[in-house]
């Protein structure tokens, strides 16, 4: 049977896991977010993402199904392994947090057992397992029954409903659960760490874990602690539309007492609670909270602060249930053995020791792939006396000054804070900033305009000053030769220590001001701007931890403005520290060792000569499972051979493309889940170029045509077929393939297709009912501008 994937679906699997049990009820067709992609000028949603047939049990019928099993459908002439080597069968057990996974192509499958780590040989689907069978596997691989108390969580429905949630937070709150589980069925400390990727939600995971447990009657009272204020404000928000007046934020009222004292839910940052003074002392959390007060704790990105602050929180409740959250990847490579980077290694040492290895991962890559970040790509840039450096005879040759006083420097003072490379941290090279600036604002300029929201990370607060001011003059002089009036402010500071918090609403929602935001760390993390295109590093980042939380701050999508990817910049190789392996053993912190000495005066030189060298565009995106850039040409080939691996040739790929639902189903098999056509279109500049032939150039040699060109190629090539309609049916087709020209393919599956204005005038449906069906007519026309 020459059955496609879709028909395998309907024709074949529904039947045979209904004939075992498996009711609508139990199964769920999951869809990812699919992407924002723009269709006559126009941002929208794809209807589908990648699909997947998730087999789920209910204890009872009122309970919230629990996520199982995978099916990986596969069309009927396709052996059930077709594509599903152990190492994918293994990632989709993590990816969707399930034990089992089936690939079947409705006649055999075959299953993989994440509890043994085995793969059984191809069985008919007639001894396909029942949810029973299932159930039982389950419980006795977690170690628990799900009719045990410590499940009960497990079977709490979400509030709102399932729509609410994505497949990723569904995941992650059961193996949140689901580890609680163990922990108390084994008597061992109830912890438990998530790493998922900056804007994947974890707040609304951290509402919904909480939630499940208070409905389950297992909460007593929780705390939801943070680092910002920002992520306070955030998270009090997200708790009170679920829990109202019964969570509230932690601070001292005037008459001295805690302002959450009679809520259940508390929401503290460690500035309100006193955990980060030097002294360690925590006065409001010793005050107001006494030991084991809490039963539930849930630390929002547990790697900003040093443990020692925080820590404090866990120790005086010992018998809470622990939980943390972050965004930064628990696998990191330090290549360096700098101050910041064993920092980093001693904190994710801590963390990972406390809480064990984190029960859910999702990362930026799988989000990209899934189409709910936006995609990005870097720019490099080389500055080239980074590479070279400077001595300290050239500096003094070009009469260093102290940027306070304005006073000549010695070569003894230079001598005391000269260190290869600490640009803009004590030499501040103004030549240096402008030939990185004009670098920058040259790229805004070649990719639409200089009003793009952008935070460019710089060294200090000194620094921060003197980009802003070269950007904004830079910004002035372009305006000036192009007849135009300055918005204003265009670039600013926002640094903690200039009070640049104030700027950060303006940032997000100002749409005629604050485009360039100049900054240190305060934009690193806690900080929501879905507006954000642009995320520029003119400091050089040793942190791993603190890399990925810059690069986060542009993952959101924002499909308003059609922002569907974002750009990294990047002047100082800060990106070579995406995605590794952590490898470095932990050190032990180092004492303190007296009062900070102060900062060293900031020396400014002038008269170097400085260039900027074009380094490479790369595309961050999943290789064989690792998230990693690559280049825009190793992009390509990666899609290309993606896409022939699926279909074969250029006519095999016509064939699957007038067709919709094959279509979805091919796209879902690409590279970041179809959305990497969007890509190529923005990275080559082919806006007017339809899906279509942008894979058929990539994949099988074609040369492209616009949407245009197609449409016009449309009417002349196929002229003879439409002489030979009546005229009406023949100008309803014309007008018909004049959508393509606007929409594309998208255009012309509108279902409002035949309302549009040009199609009523030639006649409509009516005209193409003289000569046949019109669903069938429209597909023939498809076929035949594919031809064209």
């Amino acid at each position: 049977m020459g059955y496609n994937e879709s028909d395998t679906r309907a024709k074949l699997i529904d039947p045979a896991i209904h004939a075992r049990g498996w009711t609508e009820d139990l199964i769920r067709r999951e869809e990812t977010s699919g992407a924002v992609e723009i269709i006559d000028g126009k941002p929208r949603k794809r209807s589908k993402g990648r699909v997947d047939y998730t087999l789920r049990i209910k204890v009872n019928p009122d309970a919230q199904p629990i996520a199982i099993a995978l099916i990986e459908a596969k069309a009927a002439d396709l052996t059930p392994e077709h594509g599903l080597e152990q190492v994918k069968l293994y990632s989709d057990c993590h990816r969707l947090n399930v034990p089992f996974v089936f690939s079947t192509n409705g006649h055999l499958f075959i299953e993989f057992d994440h509890f043994n780590g085995r793969t059984k040989l191809a069985q008919p689907m007639e001894k396909f397992p029942t949810p029973a069978e299932l159930r039982t596997r389950y419980e006795q691989g977690m170690g628990f029954k799900l009719d045990d108390p410590v499940a009960k969580p497990l079977l709490m429905k979400y509030q709102g409903g399932e729509a609410t949630r994505r497949y990723y937070q569904d995941a992650a709150i059961r193996a949140t659960l689901e580890k609680i589980a163990q922990c108390e069925k084994k008597g061992k400390p109830k912890r438990a760490l998530l790493a998922l990727a900056t804007g994947s939600g974890k707040t609304f995971i951290a509402v919904n874990l909480l939630k499940k447990i208070a409905d389950a009657g297992q909460l007593k009272r929780a705390l939801f602690l943070c680092d910002r204020d920002e992520l306070r404000n955030q998270g009090l928000g997200a708790f009170q539309n679920i829990f109202g007046a019964d969570a509230a934020e932690v601070y001292q009222k005037s008459d001295g007492t805690n302002n959450a004292k009679n809520a259940r839910i508390h929401i503290a940052t460690y500035q309100t609670l006193d955990v980060d003074t030097a002294d360690g002392t925590a006065n409001f959390l010793t005050t107001h909270y006494p030991e084991n007060y809490f039963s539930h704790i849930i630390i929002d990105e547990c790697h900003r602060s040093a443990w020692g602050k925080w820590s404090q929180v866990l120790k005086r409740n010992p018998n809470a249930v622990q939980i943390g959250l972050t965004a930064t990847p628990r696998q990191l490579e330090f290549t360096e053995k700098t101050k910041e980077s064993m920092a980093d290694a001693q904190l994710t040492a801590d963390n990972i020791k406390h809480f064990g290895e984190p029960v859910y991962v999702y990362d930026m890559g799988q989000a990209i792939e899934d189409g709910y970040l936006a995609a990005c790509e870097i720019q490099k840039g080389r500055v080239d006396i980074d590479d070279t450096g400077l001595s300290i005879d050239e500096v003094l040759a070009k009469n260093p000054k102290n940027a306070a006083t304005g006073q000549p420097v010695t070569r003894e003072e230079l001598q005391e804070i000269y260190y290869k490379k600490d640009y803009e941290n004590v030499i501040m090279l103004p030549d240096r900033v402008m030939a990185m600036c004009q670098d920058f604002f040259n790229y805004l300029i070649e990719t639409g305009d200089p009003l793009q929201k952008t935070i460019i990370f710089c060294v200090r607060d000194y620094h921060a000053d003197q980009v802003a001011i070269t950007m904004n003059n830079l910004y002035a002089s372009w305006c000036e030769k192009n007849g135009l009036k300055p918005v204003s402010p265009y670039a600013f500071k926002c640094t903690a220590a200039s009070g640049g918090s104030q700027y950060l609403a303006d940032l997000r929602g100002a749409s005629r001001s604050h485009f360039i935001a100049t900054t240190v760390d305060l934009l690193s993390t806690g900080v929501d701007v879905p507006v954000v295109r642009n995320i520029v590093f003119f400091k050089y980042v040793r942190s791993p931890i603190a890399f990925h939380q810059m690069v986060g701050r542009g993952t959101r999508l924002h499909a308003p403005s059609g922002k569907l990817m974002f750009h990294v910049y990047d002047y100082t190789n800060a990106t070579r520290l995406f995605g590794k392996e952590f490898i470095t053993k932990a050190q032990k912190p180092q004492g303190r060792g007296g009062p900070t000495p102060p900062a060293p005066p900031i020396i400014t030189v002038e008269g170097f000569d400085v260039h900027v060298t074009d380094a490479g565009r790369f595309i961050v995106t999943k290789v064989n499972g690792e998230t990693k850039p690559v280049t825009v040409e190793e992009y390509k080939e990666h899609l290309a051979e993606r896409l022939v691996k699926e279909v074969k040739t250029l006519e095999q790929f016509r064939s699957k493309w007038v067709n919709p639902s094959e279509r979805a189903t091919l796209l879902a098999q690409l590279p970041d889940g179809g959305r990497c056509v969007d890509l190529i279109r923005e990275l080559d500049e082919m806006k007017d170029y339809d899906a279509y032939d942008i894979l058929a150039e990539l994949a099988y040699g074609m040369v492209p045509r616009t949407r245009s060109e197609r449409a016009e190629s449309f009417n002349y090539k196929h002229r003879k077929w439409l002489d030979s309609l009546t005229p009406e049916a023949a100008a309803t087709i014309i007008a018909l393939a004049s959508q393509f020209s606007r929409g594309g393919t998208e255009g012309l599956e509108n279902p409002q297709i035949f309302m549009t204005p040009e199609v009523l005038r030639a006649g409509g449906l009516e005209a193409l009912k003289t000569i046949g069906k019109p669903a069938d007519i429209l597909r023939e026309t498809k076929e035949r501008m594919f031809a064209a």
